[in-house]
Protein backbone atom coordinates (compact mmCIF):
# COMPACT_ATOMS: atom_id res chain seq x y z
CA UNK A 1 0.00 0.00 0.00
CA UNK A 2 1.53 3.71 -0.88
CA UNK A 3 1.28 6.42 1.57
CA UNK A 4 -0.98 8.27 -1.14
CA UNK A 5 -4.02 6.83 0.56
CA UNK A 6 -6.54 9.61 -0.68
CA UNK A 7 -6.32 7.76 -4.11
CA UNK A 8 -9.44 5.29 -3.04
CA UNK A 9 -9.50 3.38 -6.41
CA UNK A 10 -5.65 2.13 -5.35
CA UNK A 11 -7.04 1.26 -1.72
CA UNK A 12 -10.32 -1.21 -2.46
CA UNK A 13 -8.55 -4.17 -0.28
CA UNK A 14 -8.81 -1.45 3.17
CA UNK A 15 -12.56 -1.33 2.57
CA UNK A 16 -12.48 -4.58 4.29
CA UNK A 17 -11.47 -3.03 7.41
CA UNK A 18 -14.37 -1.21 7.85
CA UNK A 19 -16.36 -4.41 8.36
CA UNK A 20 -15.84 -6.64 11.84
CA UNK A 21 -13.47 -9.21 11.86
CA UNK A 22 -16.03 -12.05 13.36
CA UNK A 23 -14.39 -15.20 12.69
CA UNK A 24 -10.96 -15.00 14.06
CA UNK A 25 -10.96 -16.72 17.51
CA UNK A 26 -9.91 -14.59 20.73
CA UNK A 27 -5.91 -14.64 21.74
CA UNK A 28 -4.17 -16.89 23.22
CA UNK A 29 -3.91 -16.07 26.96
CA UNK A 30 -0.53 -14.73 28.77
CA UNK A 31 0.51 -16.57 31.33
CA UNK A 32 0.19 -13.88 34.97
CA UNK A 33 -2.33 -11.41 32.76
CA UNK A 34 -4.96 -13.22 35.25
CA UNK A 35 -3.85 -11.48 37.97
CA UNK A 36 -4.75 -7.84 36.50
CA UNK A 37 -8.94 -7.41 37.45
CA UNK A 38 -9.25 -3.61 36.47
CA UNK A 39 -8.08 -2.37 32.97
CA UNK A 40 -8.24 1.38 33.37
CA UNK A 41 -8.09 3.72 30.36
CA UNK A 42 -7.29 7.40 30.60
CA UNK A 43 -7.78 9.25 27.57
CA UNK A 44 -6.90 12.87 26.72
CA UNK A 45 -6.73 15.20 24.15
CA UNK A 46 -4.57 16.50 20.76
CA UNK A 47 -0.49 16.00 21.89
CA UNK A 48 2.30 14.76 19.84
CA UNK A 49 4.88 12.24 21.84
CA UNK A 50 7.27 15.20 20.60
CA UNK A 51 5.95 17.90 21.97
CA UNK A 52 5.30 16.68 25.62
CA UNK A 53 8.19 13.70 25.83
CA UNK A 54 10.97 14.76 22.65
CA UNK A 55 13.39 15.77 25.78
CA UNK A 56 12.89 12.24 28.19
CA UNK A 57 15.76 10.39 28.49
CA UNK A 58 16.70 7.77 26.74
CA UNK A 59 13.50 8.26 24.30
CA UNK A 60 13.24 8.20 20.55
CA UNK A 61 12.96 12.15 20.69
CA UNK A 62 13.51 15.45 18.95
CA UNK A 63 17.30 14.94 18.83
CA UNK A 64 16.51 12.39 16.45
CA UNK A 65 14.37 14.04 14.27
CA UNK A 66 17.18 14.25 11.37
CA UNK A 67 15.66 15.46 8.06
CA UNK A 68 12.34 15.38 9.36
CA UNK A 69 13.07 18.66 11.50
CA UNK A 70 13.31 20.88 8.29
CA UNK A 71 9.69 21.73 6.94
CA UNK A 72 8.68 22.44 3.62
CA UNK A 73 6.23 23.90 1.89
CA UNK A 74 3.32 21.95 -0.45
CA UNK A 75 5.88 22.22 -3.41
CA UNK A 76 8.52 20.47 -1.30
CA UNK A 77 10.56 23.21 -1.10
CA UNK A 78 12.12 24.78 2.46
CA UNK A 79 10.97 27.25 4.26
CA UNK A 80 13.53 29.96 4.87
CA UNK A 81 11.70 31.16 8.05
CA UNK A 82 8.63 29.45 9.78
CA UNK A 83 5.37 31.75 8.90
CA UNK A 84 3.80 33.32 11.76
CA UNK A 85 1.98 31.71 14.44
CA UNK A 86 -1.51 32.25 14.53
CA UNK A 87 -3.83 31.19 17.50
CA UNK A 88 -7.12 29.78 15.41
CA UNK A 89 -8.92 30.26 18.87
CA UNK A 90 -10.33 33.13 16.62
CA UNK A 91 -11.94 33.17 13.17
CA UNK A 92 -10.50 34.84 11.44
CA UNK A 93 -7.18 33.39 12.97
CA UNK A 94 -5.06 36.34 13.98
CA UNK A 95 -1.19 36.22 14.96
CA UNK A 96 -0.29 35.13 18.32
CA UNK A 97 1.96 37.96 19.40
CA UNK A 98 3.56 35.49 22.17
CA UNK A 99 5.87 34.28 19.57
CA UNK A 100 8.34 35.80 17.02
CA UNK A 101 7.32 36.36 13.36
CA UNK A 102 10.68 34.74 11.69
CA UNK A 103 11.37 31.56 13.63
CA UNK A 104 14.05 29.26 12.52
CA UNK A 105 12.71 26.01 10.44
CA UNK A 106 13.12 23.22 12.59
CA UNK A 107 11.35 22.43 16.19
CA UNK A 108 11.47 24.88 18.59
CA UNK A 109 11.03 25.00 22.27
CA UNK A 110 7.52 27.05 23.33
CA UNK A 111 8.58 28.26 26.67
CA UNK A 112 10.38 31.67 26.28
CA UNK A 113 6.80 32.15 24.56
CA UNK A 114 3.59 30.22 26.58
CA UNK A 115 4.12 27.72 29.33
CA UNK A 116 2.51 24.50 30.07
CA UNK A 117 -0.23 26.27 32.00
CA UNK A 118 -1.05 28.13 29.38
CA UNK A 119 -3.65 27.87 26.49
CA UNK A 120 -2.34 27.80 22.89
CA UNK A 121 -3.89 28.00 19.79
CA UNK A 122 -5.66 24.67 17.95
CA UNK A 123 -4.26 23.42 14.65
CA UNK A 124 -6.09 21.39 12.07
CA UNK A 125 -6.18 17.95 13.01
CA UNK A 126 -8.28 16.35 10.34
CA UNK A 127 -8.82 13.53 8.06
CA UNK A 128 -7.13 14.00 4.80
CA UNK A 129 -4.33 16.89 6.34
CA UNK A 130 -2.80 14.78 8.78
CA UNK A 131 -2.00 12.19 5.80
CA UNK A 132 -0.65 15.36 3.45
CA UNK A 133 1.41 16.24 7.05
CA UNK A 134 2.77 12.99 7.41
CA UNK A 135 3.92 13.51 3.19
CA UNK A 136 4.66 9.81 3.15
CA UNK A 137 6.58 9.18 5.81
CA UNK A 138 8.52 12.25 5.69
CA UNK A 139 6.91 14.11 8.65
CA UNK A 140 8.04 17.62 6.79
CA UNK A 141 4.47 19.38 5.82
CA UNK A 142 3.33 20.18 8.83
CA UNK A 143 3.64 24.06 8.50
CA UNK A 144 2.24 23.12 5.03
CA UNK A 145 -0.80 21.68 5.64
CA UNK A 146 -1.86 23.53 9.03
CA UNK A 147 -3.75 26.64 9.71
CA UNK A 148 -1.31 27.90 12.99
CA UNK A 149 1.51 28.55 11.20
CA UNK A 150 4.32 27.77 13.29
CA UNK A 151 2.80 26.59 15.90
CA UNK A 152 3.16 23.20 15.12
CA UNK A 153 6.62 22.37 15.56
CA UNK A 154 6.51 24.06 19.01
CA UNK A 155 7.52 21.88 22.15
CA UNK A 156 7.92 21.36 25.81
CA UNK A 157 10.19 20.51 28.11
CA UNK A 158 7.87 18.27 29.97
CA UNK A 159 9.78 17.71 33.15
CA UNK A 160 8.02 19.33 35.90
CA UNK A 161 4.61 17.60 35.05
CA UNK A 162 3.44 15.49 37.12
CA UNK A 163 2.81 12.98 34.73
CA UNK A 164 6.42 12.80 33.51
CA UNK A 165 7.33 12.31 36.89
CA UNK A 166 4.97 8.68 36.25
CA UNK A 167 6.46 8.15 33.12
CA UNK A 168 9.84 8.22 35.10
CA UNK A 169 8.84 5.71 37.87
CA UNK A 170 6.34 3.50 35.26
CA UNK A 171 6.15 2.76 31.53
CA UNK A 172 6.81 5.33 28.59
CA UNK A 173 6.04 4.19 25.42
CA UNK A 174 7.32 6.12 22.91
CA UNK A 175 6.39 4.64 19.76
CA UNK A 176 2.35 4.67 20.38
CA UNK A 177 0.55 5.96 17.61
CA UNK A 178 -2.88 7.02 17.48
CA UNK A 179 -5.10 4.71 15.42
CA UNK A 180 -6.72 6.92 12.56
CA UNK A 181 -5.84 9.92 10.88
CA UNK A 182 -7.18 13.03 11.72
CA UNK A 183 -8.98 14.12 14.56
CA UNK A 184 -10.64 12.96 17.68
CA UNK A 185 -14.17 11.65 15.83
CA UNK A 186 -12.74 8.76 14.01
CA UNK A 187 -9.93 7.92 17.11
CA UNK A 188 -12.69 7.44 19.37
CA UNK A 189 -14.69 5.73 16.78
CA UNK A 190 -11.96 3.39 15.98
CA UNK A 191 -10.93 2.93 19.64
CA UNK A 192 -14.08 1.15 20.39
CA UNK A 193 -15.08 -0.54 17.40
CA UNK A 194 -11.64 -0.54 15.28
CA UNK A 195 -13.47 0.06 12.22
CA UNK A 196 -14.76 2.92 10.25
CA UNK A 197 -18.39 4.69 10.50
CA UNK A 198 -20.67 4.55 7.47
CA UNK A 199 -22.73 7.60 6.77
CA UNK A 200 -24.54 6.01 3.51
CA UNK A 201 -26.44 9.02 0.94
CA UNK A 202 -24.44 11.97 3.21
CA UNK A 203 -26.05 14.92 2.94
CA UNK A 204 -23.52 16.53 -0.37
CA UNK A 205 -22.41 19.39 1.40
CA UNK A 206 -20.51 16.70 3.93
CA UNK A 207 -18.86 15.05 1.37
CA UNK A 208 -15.35 15.59 0.44
CA UNK A 209 -14.06 16.06 -2.84
CA UNK A 210 -11.07 14.74 -4.57
CA UNK A 211 -9.65 15.05 -8.12
CA UNK A 212 -8.34 12.18 -10.57
CA UNK A 213 -5.33 12.12 -9.16
CA UNK A 214 -6.89 11.55 -5.45
CA UNK A 215 -6.18 14.93 -4.29
CA UNK A 216 -8.20 17.00 -2.05
CA UNK A 217 -10.47 19.29 -3.78
CA UNK A 218 -12.82 19.98 -0.88
CA UNK A 219 -12.81 18.92 2.46
CA UNK A 220 -15.57 17.20 4.19
CA UNK A 221 -16.46 14.65 7.07
CA UNK A 222 -17.74 12.03 4.93
CA UNK A 223 -15.27 10.04 2.31
CA UNK A 224 -16.93 9.78 -1.38
CA UNK A 225 -17.33 5.90 -0.69
CA UNK A 226 -19.24 6.64 2.43
CA UNK A 227 -17.16 6.64 5.68
CA UNK A 228 -17.79 9.03 8.26
CA UNK A 229 -13.96 10.60 9.06
CA UNK A 230 -14.01 13.79 10.52
CA UNK A 231 -16.24 15.59 12.69
CA UNK A 232 -20.11 14.58 13.27
CA UNK A 233 -22.32 14.28 16.00
CA UNK A 234 -24.23 11.35 17.54
CA UNK A 235 -28.03 11.23 15.70
CA UNK A 236 -29.36 10.25 19.09
CA UNK A 237 -27.01 12.66 21.47
CA UNK A 238 -26.29 13.88 23.31
CA UNK A 239 -26.62 16.90 20.99
CA UNK A 240 -26.31 20.87 21.83
CA UNK A 241 -29.63 23.07 21.18
CA UNK A 242 -29.31 23.48 17.92
CA UNK A 243 -28.42 21.62 15.32
CA UNK A 244 -29.44 19.47 11.61
CA UNK A 245 -30.21 16.10 12.26
CA UNK A 246 -29.78 15.03 9.03
CA UNK A 247 -25.98 16.34 9.25
CA UNK A 248 -25.64 14.29 12.83
CA UNK A 249 -24.03 10.62 12.17
CA UNK A 250 -26.84 7.60 11.79
CA UNK A 251 -26.71 4.97 14.65
CA UNK A 252 -24.10 2.50 14.36
CA UNK A 253 -24.44 -1.17 14.28
CA UNK A 254 -21.15 -2.57 13.99
CA UNK A 255 -19.99 -4.60 17.17
CA UNK A 256 -17.69 -3.01 19.82
CA UNK A 257 -15.49 -3.37 22.71
CA UNK A 258 -18.99 -3.61 25.37
CA UNK A 259 -20.32 -5.47 23.04
CA UNK A 260 -17.54 -8.17 23.30
CA UNK A 261 -17.37 -7.50 27.53
CA UNK A 262 -21.26 -7.66 27.93
CA UNK A 263 -21.02 -11.02 25.55
CA UNK A 264 -18.67 -12.62 28.49
CA UNK A 265 -20.82 -10.77 31.42
CA UNK A 266 -17.95 -8.72 31.99
CA UNK A 267 -18.55 -5.42 33.68
CA UNK A 268 -17.59 -2.38 32.27
CA UNK A 269 -18.07 1.50 31.69
CA UNK A 270 -17.56 4.78 30.16
CA UNK A 271 -16.90 8.17 32.43
CA UNK A 272 -16.98 10.87 31.04
CA UNK A 273 -17.04 14.43 32.72
CA UNK A 274 -20.16 16.09 32.24
CA UNK A 275 -22.24 13.42 31.30
CA UNK A 276 -25.47 13.83 33.17
CA UNK A 277 -25.95 17.15 32.40
CA UNK A 278 -25.43 16.61 28.87
CA UNK A 279 -27.52 13.64 28.95
CA UNK A 280 -30.56 15.58 30.89
CA UNK A 281 -30.14 18.40 27.69
CA UNK A 282 -27.66 20.92 30.04
CA UNK A 283 -24.41 20.83 28.91
CA UNK A 284 -21.88 22.24 30.01
CA UNK A 285 -19.96 24.74 28.17
CA UNK A 286 -16.78 22.91 27.47
CA UNK A 287 -18.70 19.45 26.91
CA UNK A 288 -17.61 17.54 24.07
CA UNK A 289 -20.04 15.38 22.48
CA UNK A 290 -18.06 13.88 19.62
CA UNK A 291 -15.64 12.31 22.50
CA UNK A 292 -18.93 10.02 23.62
CA UNK A 293 -18.11 6.68 21.07
CA UNK A 294 -20.75 4.70 22.41
CA UNK A 295 -23.52 7.30 21.91
CA UNK A 296 -22.63 6.10 18.23
CA UNK A 297 -23.46 2.56 18.39
CA UNK A 298 -27.36 1.04 18.67
CA UNK A 299 -26.58 -0.85 21.79
CA UNK A 300 -25.61 2.20 23.98
CA UNK A 301 -27.21 5.14 22.22
CA UNK A 302 -28.80 7.75 24.30
CA UNK A 303 -31.69 6.22 26.03
CA UNK A 304 -30.97 2.57 25.40
CA UNK A 305 -30.67 0.07 28.62
CA UNK A 306 -27.33 -0.28 27.21
CA UNK A 307 -26.06 3.65 27.49
CA UNK A 308 -27.67 3.44 31.06
CA UNK A 309 -25.79 0.68 32.12
CA UNK A 310 -22.23 1.46 31.06
CA UNK A 311 -22.03 5.42 30.34
CA UNK A 312 -21.82 7.24 33.16
CA UNK A 313 -20.68 10.63 34.81
CA UNK A 314 -16.81 11.57 36.34
CA UNK A 315 -18.67 11.77 39.50
CA UNK A 316 -19.87 7.89 39.58
CA UNK A 317 -15.80 7.24 38.57
CA UNK A 318 -14.92 8.80 41.50
CA UNK A 319 -16.88 7.65 43.67
CA UNK A 320 -15.87 3.90 42.62
CA UNK A 321 -12.14 4.37 42.79
CA UNK A 322 -13.01 5.90 46.68
CA UNK A 323 -14.99 2.93 47.22
CA UNK A 324 -12.61 0.58 45.42
CA UNK A 325 -15.51 -0.77 43.45
CA UNK A 326 -14.68 -0.12 39.48
CA UNK A 327 -15.83 -2.92 37.17
CA UNK A 328 -13.18 -4.69 35.63
CA UNK A 329 -12.84 -2.33 32.00
CA UNK A 330 -12.90 1.46 32.23
CA UNK A 331 -12.67 4.08 30.09
CA UNK A 332 -12.34 7.80 31.56
CA UNK A 333 -13.12 10.85 29.24
CA UNK A 334 -12.25 14.20 31.40
CA UNK A 335 -14.52 17.01 30.59
CA UNK A 336 -13.09 19.83 28.07
CA UNK A 337 -11.37 22.17 30.79
CA UNK A 338 -8.91 18.87 32.01
CA UNK A 339 -8.44 17.06 28.88
CA UNK A 340 -5.80 18.93 27.56
CA UNK A 341 -6.94 20.00 23.92
CA UNK A 342 -4.80 23.34 22.67
CA UNK A 343 -7.83 26.12 22.36
CA UNK A 344 -9.64 25.30 25.38
CA UNK A 345 -7.14 23.85 27.75
CA UNK A 346 -4.13 23.71 28.99
CA UNK A 347 -1.18 21.07 29.17
CA UNK A 348 -0.63 21.41 33.67
CA UNK A 349 -4.39 21.77 34.22
CA UNK A 350 -5.06 18.22 32.83
CA UNK A 351 -2.06 16.83 33.79
CA UNK A 352 -3.26 18.02 37.59
CA UNK A 353 -6.60 16.39 37.35
CA UNK A 354 -5.15 12.90 35.53
CA UNK A 355 -2.37 12.70 38.29
CA UNK A 356 -5.23 13.45 41.42
CA UNK A 357 -7.16 10.79 39.83
CA UNK A 358 -3.68 8.11 39.49
CA UNK A 359 -3.11 9.68 42.99
CA UNK A 360 -6.70 8.30 43.78
CA UNK A 361 -6.53 5.18 42.38
CA UNK A 362 -3.45 4.08 44.11
CA UNK A 363 -4.09 4.75 46.88
CA UNK A 364 -7.48 2.33 46.82
CA UNK A 365 -7.81 -1.00 47.28
CA UNK A 366 -8.19 -1.33 43.30
CA UNK A 367 -4.39 -0.39 42.63
CA UNK A 368 -2.52 -4.00 43.76
CA UNK A 369 -4.63 -5.83 40.56
CA UNK A 370 -4.94 -3.15 38.37
CA UNK A 371 -3.30 -1.54 35.08
CA UNK A 372 -3.97 2.19 34.12
CA UNK A 373 -3.00 3.41 30.68
CA UNK A 374 -2.85 6.84 30.34
CA UNK A 375 -2.97 7.78 26.58
CA UNK A 376 -3.96 10.57 23.96
CA UNK A 377 -6.82 10.44 21.32
CA UNK A 378 -4.71 12.18 18.56
CA UNK A 379 -1.58 14.92 18.32
CA UNK A 380 -3.83 17.68 17.51
CA UNK A 381 -1.91 18.72 14.13
CA UNK A 382 1.22 18.92 16.50
CA UNK A 383 4.82 18.09 14.96
CA UNK A 384 6.33 14.28 15.69
CA UNK A 385 8.90 13.25 13.19
CA UNK A 386 8.56 9.08 13.86
CA UNK A 387 6.56 8.09 10.54
CA UNK A 388 3.86 5.44 11.53
CA UNK A 389 3.95 2.15 10.20
CA UNK A 390 1.32 1.44 7.09
CA UNK A 391 -1.63 -0.73 7.92
CA UNK A 392 -4.66 0.35 6.08
CA UNK A 393 -6.88 3.19 4.75
CA UNK A 394 -7.62 5.08 8.31
CA UNK A 395 -4.14 4.61 9.72
CA UNK A 396 -2.00 4.72 12.17
CA UNK A 397 -1.19 8.45 12.75
CA UNK A 398 1.35 10.74 14.37
CA UNK A 399 3.02 9.20 17.89
CA UNK A 400 1.20 10.13 21.02
CA UNK A 401 2.37 9.54 24.47
CA UNK A 402 1.34 6.68 26.43
CA UNK A 403 1.97 5.46 29.99
CA UNK A 404 1.77 2.20 31.86
CA UNK A 405 0.88 2.82 35.73
CA UNK A 406 0.35 -0.45 37.80
CA UNK A 407 2.26 -2.47 40.09
CA UNK A 408 2.62 -5.06 37.12
CA UNK A 409 4.65 -2.33 34.77
CA UNK A 410 8.16 -2.48 34.50
CA UNK A 411 9.71 0.02 36.94
CA UNK A 412 11.08 2.56 34.93
CA UNK A 413 10.88 1.10 31.22
CA UNK A 414 10.61 2.70 27.82
CA UNK A 415 8.87 0.00 25.88
CA UNK A 416 10.18 0.84 21.92
CA UNK A 417 7.27 -1.49 20.69
CA UNK A 418 4.89 -0.07 17.79
CA UNK A 419 1.67 0.31 19.00
CA UNK A 420 -1.51 1.79 18.33
CA UNK A 421 -4.44 2.57 20.05
CA UNK A 422 -6.13 -0.53 19.15
CA UNK A 423 -3.25 -2.11 21.01
CA UNK A 424 -5.73 -1.32 24.06
CA UNK A 425 -8.13 -3.04 22.68
CA UNK A 426 -5.70 -6.18 21.86
CA UNK A 427 -4.94 -6.40 25.64
CA UNK A 428 -8.15 -5.96 27.13
CA UNK A 429 -9.39 -8.92 24.23
CA UNK A 430 -6.25 -10.79 25.67
CA UNK A 431 -7.10 -11.06 29.61
CA UNK A 432 -10.66 -11.77 28.74
CA UNK A 433 -10.32 -13.78 26.18
CA UNK A 434 -12.33 -12.11 23.81
CA UNK A 435 -12.94 -12.19 19.93
CA UNK A 436 -11.40 -9.39 17.88
CA UNK A 437 -13.53 -6.37 16.23
CA UNK A 438 -11.77 -6.07 13.32
CA UNK A 439 -8.38 -6.56 11.66
CA UNK A 440 -6.19 -3.93 13.27
CA UNK A 441 -6.99 -5.10 16.72
CA UNK A 442 -6.37 -8.43 16.03
CA UNK A 443 -2.98 -7.91 14.50
CA UNK A 444 -1.97 -5.42 17.28
CA UNK A 445 0.54 -6.34 20.01
CA UNK A 446 -1.13 -6.85 23.17
CA UNK A 447 0.64 -4.48 25.31
CA UNK A 448 2.31 -7.02 27.82
CA UNK A 449 6.01 -6.16 26.79
CA UNK A 450 4.96 -2.70 29.26
CA UNK A 451 4.70 -5.95 32.18
CA UNK A 452 6.25 -7.69 34.69
CA UNK A 453 4.12 -10.71 34.85
CA UNK A 454 5.15 -14.63 36.61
Amino acid sequence: MQWNVLKFAAIAAAVAFAAPVLAQEAPKPVAGLERINHIIVIYLENRSFDQLYGLFPGADGVANSGAAATQVDRDGKPYDKLPPVLNTNFRPAQIDSRFPADLPNKPYRAEPYVTLSQITGDAWHRYYQEQLQIDGGKMDKFVAWTDAGALPMSYFDGSPTPLWAYAKDYVLMDHFHHAAFGGSFLNHLLFVCACAPRFDNAPADLVAQLDDKGMLVKDGSVTPDGYAVNTLLPRLGPLPAKIDLAKTLPVQSAPTIGDRLDEKGIDWAWYSGGWDAAAAGKPGPLFQFHHQPFAYFANFALGTPGAKAHLKDEVDFVDGIEKGMLPPVVFFKPSGEDNEHPGYASVLAGEYHTALLLRLIERSPLWKDSVVIVTYDENGGLWDHVAPPVIDRWGPGTRVPTLVVSPFAKRGFIDHTVYDTTAILKLIETRFALKPLGARDAGSADMTAAFDLP
